[in-house]
């Protein structure tokens, strides 16, 4: 008939024999299925992130993506119930002389439901006002029987050197928060990894969406504290930084630099050793993101190895006027500098250099 286009496929019994199949049809990428002996054909891309259809699985009549799980019926491309609004192209299919053929010209349209942008999707844009100092606390306890945490009590004479000197600062604690770990997308695909998160994007209720408003939109300055836990940083800073890969890969794969004119500073206090070690980490870590960093990055305190009476610990950081002045000195650094690159005219370029050089 006029206006078709059939299009060889490949081999009925072959593509028969696997539930879902990547295909091309001359230029078209197609995700084929075979249930029950019936064939159907729709795009290998899907609406959400444009992840493979076609590697992805089935569950039941419904193509799941192997990116991040979105689902479209195998025969009419429709979104699974809820989500019908939701289409990918369909094709029709037909078998002949043992061959599938897929008509390329009859495919339906491809169709989004309206969704509301995320609101950390908008663009980072700095409201007028003071430097703005957020302290970030990793320091994980019982909630319900709370302790004293030397690097808290740090961060707190931090926050409040830089509030004296009429900076506007806000606390956020990682053991307060419910969020889940990286889902590590970013290893199926460099463009599975998206902003916002994933993981943010299908849990309205993820707990580090806080930290994601206050490092990207909100803050001038962050001062991040964190216990040494067998010669680390804590297991909550870690969970965090999986998760900060979104801002990190978005420079890689986006040419998107979300993080700008922006200062780290680092608190590390332990009753074990390596502050050194902790400090390298998350000196690399945040230059990634795109951070600036004050002269003397970090305040740190441990007394070793061998200092087991943690006990002891506590009271020499509790009562160690050096460490706590040092602490507001760090947040002051860290305000003025802040400052300085809000007042000078940053280029907006980004400069690929090391291991990062090659755009994805």
């Amino acid at each position: 008939m006029a206006g078709e286009n059939w299009t060889d496929v490949g081999s009925a019994e072959e593509l028969a024999g696997r539930p879902l199949s990547a295909v091309k049809a001359a230029t078209t990428k197609l995700a084929v299925s075979c249930r029950d002996g019936v064939f159907g054909a729709v795009s290998n891309a899907c609406n959400h992130a444009g992840g493979p259809l076609g590697d992805g699985t089935l569950d039941g009549d419904y193509v799941v993506c192997p990116w991040h799980q979105w689902k479209f019926h195998r025969l009419t491309g429709r979104g699974e119930p809820g989500f019908e609004a939701d289409q990918v192209p369909a094709y029709p299919v037909r078998v002949e002389a043992g061959r599938v053929l897929v008509d390329v010209a009859a495919g339906t349209p491809r169709t989004k439901s309206p969704h509301e942008p995320h609101p950390l999707e908008r663009p980072v844009v700095r409201a007028p006002g003071p430097i703005r100092v957020l302290g970030l606390s990793t320091t994980a306890m019982d909630g319900g029987a709370p302790r004293y945490s030397g690097s808290d009590d740090l961060l707190a004479s931090a926050l409040a050197a830089a509030a004296a000197e009429g900076c506007e600062t806000q606390l956020i604690r990682l053991n307060d928060l419910s969020f889940e770990a990286c889902k590590g997308y970013y290893s199926k695909a460099a463009h599975a990894c998206t902003w916002p998160c994933s993981v943010t994007q299908m849990r309205p209720d993820d707990g580090l969406t806080p930290v994601y408003e206050g490092l990207v939109h909100w803050c001038d300055a962050v001062i991040v504290s964190t216990p040494i836990r067998w010669g680390q940083a804590s297991s909550l800073y870690f969970r965090m930084a999986e998760r900060l890969n979104t801002i990190q890969n978005q420079v890689t794969i986006r040419n998107r630099v979300l993080i700008r004119n922006k200062v780290a500073a680092f608190i590390i206090v332990g009753g074990q050793d390596n502050v050194q070690g902790v400090a390298g980490q998350m000196l690399g870590f945040f230059a990634e993101l795109g951070f600036h960093f004050p002269q003397f990055p970090y305040v740190a305190h441990s007394r070793g190895w061998t200092a087991e009476d943690m006990q002891n610990n506590v009271t020499a950081v509790r009562n160690s006027r050096p460490l706590h002045v040092g602490a507001g000195e760090l947040a002051i650094r860290a305000a003025e500098l802040a400052q300085r690159l809000l007042d000078a005219e940053a280029r907006d370029h980004i400069a690929r250099g090391g291991r990062k050089a090659q755009p994805v």
